[in-house]
């Protein structure tokens, strides 16, 4: 199987498995809308029906408040997570990450956000990646959206330097990038 065939068969795994996830929760908004600010903030649910970011527990109330819905749903959404082994094995191996794209202007690092064509195409962050390389800016951090669980997704680059402008226009010739910003 050539690499193309291997990441479509990939991609093809991931949105069927997400299209399970949002099945299961079909009938319960509250619970989706539990479930997808887990997603969005990496969190997991442990064997004791606990949200949590590692090994420290956030309370069913902030989760609530964030997800626009009744306590009780948090309650509901993990217990039909922890009787379900599919979204038992999704949302308990979940992982919180360091993004340092906010706080890299105060560390004097740079910072691209691209938008791409179309964020499901192979190759993005390859050509972005060789692009900035090439320019002779180190990257230290790459975060990508996942177009599955994101609308409009990015591709952040976190650098060791301010981001020349030379650059920009260069990341703007790719075929795969429809924009770039920088701060």
């Amino acid at each position: 199987m050539c690499q193309l065939e291997y990441t479509l068969k990939r991609l093809t795994t991931i949105a069927v498995m997400w299209s399970e996830v949002l099945a299961r929760f079909s009938k319960f908004p509250a619970q989706q809308r539990v479930a997808e600010v887990l997603l969005e903030h990496g969190f997991q649910v442990n064997s004791a029906g606990e949200v949590v970011s590692g090994t420290i527990r956030i309370p069913d109330t902030e989760i609530s408040r964030a997800a626009k819905v009744d306590r009780r749903a948090v309650d509901e959404a993990t217990a039909t997570i922890l009787g379900d082994e599919m979204l038992r094995r999704f949302f308990s191996n979940l992982k919180t990450l360091l993004f340092l794209r906010d706080v890299a202007p105060f560390l004097g690092l740079g910072v691209i956000v691209i938008t791409p064509e179309d964020a499901a195409q192979i190759g993005i962050i390859e050509e972005v990646a060789e692009t900035v390389a090439a320019s002779g800016v180190r990257i230290r951090q790459a975060v990508t959206d996942d177009p599955y669980f994101i609308d409009e997704p990015k591709l952040t680059i976190i650098c060791d330097t301010r981001v020349p402008g030379s650059l920009v226009d260069e990341l703007l010739q790719l075929g795969s990038v429809k924009g770039v910003s920088i701060f």
